[in-house]
């Protein structure tokens, strides 16, 4: 078929589809960013411009920080001016010029959308142990071969530029208005454009039901139209926003937890010094260990209180796979499972799903 003049055609045709999506993957990461620069260039809060802390922001964390490491040590071997000569003091990291190293909008949108892509690409076999698990027929390897593992790893990877951008754009542009959890949610809620197509796809090439991301996005497009790229939107979206507000929630209280107990713990060795002079306490921070176990944890929450949706969410998505008769509706899905099946199906692929998304976030 390849070596016809159709084949040559639709491949040349594929081809020319598949370097337009990119170059729009990138133009609308280039557009949302400036419009996000511009919402904060607004907005009368310095912190705009600091690493990301919250639930949404997630995922830019490690890239951002390695940024951030490069800058500050180049900052520091540059030779101070104004000061004495032959001085090699440095200010502390706590000091408003170090304050200043910061990432732009654009490295920050960079950080998110490379680190996102690149932990999928790095877990996308467990997240397709967890997909194959979840299905109505309670598919396996042996059904789908090995390589369903890795079957449109890359191309549904590299839908995680946008999908972080949109996600930024969102939560930056309507912090300061409503907050960081509503914003955080909004953000989510808004990435789901993006991030349903990429699970549509990606879930029917592990169970098998496209044979590769280019049958996947033609036959789809042909036999459900657009619609067909937003099958199981609901449960999608009833479990995203809920997931980052759980999560953003469980990490600020296990923060404070921590916090509170360094500081305890601070105030009781630096209490004073005997003569009633109080000793300078140091400021409070986290290590980059408190920081991962935390984030870890606040995840797993978050993944735990929405697993059921996520199961629902997967059946929906992947009912081509299965001979059984459609579920007709989200209710009917849900009905279906627990008339037929019971409710430990609503927690399959738990395993699978905790250690796919502990470490993504």
């Amino acid at each position: 078929m390849i070596n016809t003049p159709v084949g040559r055609s639709a491949s040349a045709c594929f081809l020319t589809g598949r370097f337009l999506f990119v170059l729009f993957v990138y133009l609308s990461t280039f557009l949302v960013g400036n419009v996000a620069c511009s919402k904060l260039h607004m907005a009368p809060s310095p912190y705009k411009w600091k690493i990301p802390i919250t639930a949404s922001d997630r995922p830019c964390r490690s890239a951002a920080t390695l940024l951030l490491s490069h800058r500050r040590h180049h900052h520091h071997h540059q030779p101070l001016r104004g000061g004495a000569r032959g001085s090699t003091t440095l200010q502390s990291a706590s000091t408003p010029t170090s304050a200043a190293l910061t990432l732009t909008i654009p490295q920050r949108l960079l950080a998110g959308g490379a680190s996102r892509g690149v932990a999928q690409f790095l877990l996308y076999p467990m997240d397709a142990l967890r997909t194959l698990s979840q299905t109505r027929d309670g598919r396996t390897l042996a059904d789908v071969g090995a390589n369903a593992l890795v079957r449109g790893c890359a191309t549904t990877s590299s839908f995680a530029v946008l999908i972080g951008s949109i996600q930024f754009a969102i939560f930056g542009a309507t912090r300061d208005t409503v907050g960081p959890v509503v914003a955080s949610a909004l953000g989510a809620a808004g990435s789901c454009l993006v991030s349903i197509p990429q699970e549509v796809i990606k879930q029917r090439l592990v169970t098998g039901v496209y044979s590769s991301f280019r049958n996947a996005v033609a036959t789809i497009w042909t036999t459900e139209g657009i619609a067909g790229f937003y099958s199981g939107w609901q449960p999608t979206v009833t479990r995203n926003v809920p997931f980052v507000v759980i999560t953003f929630t469980s990490m600020d209280l296990l923060k404070r937890y921590r916090l509170d107990y360094k500081r305890k713990q601070q105030q009781i060795d630096h209490g004073g010094d005997g003569d009633g002079n109080t000793r300078t306490i140091p400021p409070l921070t986290l290590s980059v260990q408190e920081n991962l176990l935390i984030g870890i944890g606040s995840s797993l929450i978050g993944a735990t209180c929405t697993h059921p949706v996520d199961v629902i969410k997967t059946r929906m998505m992947t009912q081509a796979a299965s001979t059984a008769i459609p579920y007709s509706s989200t209710i009917d899905c849900v009905q279906t499972i627990l008339k037929t099946e019971g409710i430990s199906p609503l927690f399959s692929g738990f395993l699978q799903r905790s250690l796919y998304m502990g470490p993504l976030w």
